[in-house]
């Protein structure tokens, strides 16, 4: 059984709505899907380090070994919570990790947002009440605690930019900073260019995760540790 993976980067692909990577550890190359989020950041160059860390979903079938990777381990369980659900694959799976953060599905589970969930490619009126149903529980006493540590003293309703704050802290995860380090520098990046107050202002994810990177090497020089 695979629990994660680091090792090189060799090559990145898109077949349809499939995103995945393939990973040379220790001579071996590993086929893994991956979320779009991650994909685009790889395709981009906006993850300049070549080595690569992905938490592992190994799903072994009849006539094929499936990998999925997420930059996060609670990536990894979110996508299992969901797949625990009766008739709930791992294309939808990641589907619906690929839409919305994983804030954004439990407020959507907490507030029964069935429009939210169905907006999710194959996701139907059955299978959104069946998600909601077997979720909810798992949702408010497991994962709400650690998703607050993003947003402890701000709050962002805003969809992209909350999106945009999320994938900077799984980014800046998957280059080793600290939760603490990341938990730290969040309100002063959002303080510094406004996120909250100015909508219009056009920030990208790049420029972002470089003002972040730039606030964290004042007190920490080892960037790729």
């Amino acid at each position: 059984m695979i629990n994660w993976i680091n090792g090189e980067l060799v090559e990145l692909w898109q077949t349809n709505q499939k995103f995945f990577v393939l990973i040379n550890c220790q001579g071996l190359g590993y086929e893994i899907q991956i979320l779009e989020s991650l994909f685009v950041k790889l395709k981009t160059n906006q993850i300049t380090n070549n080595k690569i860390t992905l938490w592992i979903k190994h799903i072994k079938k009849e006539d094929s070994d499936l990998l999925f990777g997420f930059t996060s381990k609670d990536q990894k369980n979110f996508f299992i919570e969901i797949l625990n659900i009766r008739g709930i694959g791992s294309q939808i799976g990641m589907g619906i990790l690929n839409k919305f953060s994983i804030s954004e599905v439990i407020n959507a589970i907490k507030t029964q947002n069935k429009k939210l969930i169905c907006s999710v490619p194959g996701v139907g009126q059955k299978m959104s009440d069946r998600l909601i149903l077997e979720l909810k529980s798992k949702f408010q006493s497991e994962i709400q605690v650690e998703e607050e540590k993003v947003k402890d003293d701000f709050d962002i309703k805003d969809h992209e930019i909350n999106k945009m704050i999320e994938d900077l802290q799984l980014t800046l995860q998957s280059l080793n900073y600290k939760n603490k380090e990341i938990k730290n520098i969040l309100p002063i990046l959002i303080k510094e260019v406004d996120l909250l107050d100015n909508k219009e202002n056009n920030l990208s994810f790049e420029n972002l995760l470089k003002l972040a990177m730039t606030h964290l090497d004042k007190d920490n020089s080892n960037l790729f540790r």
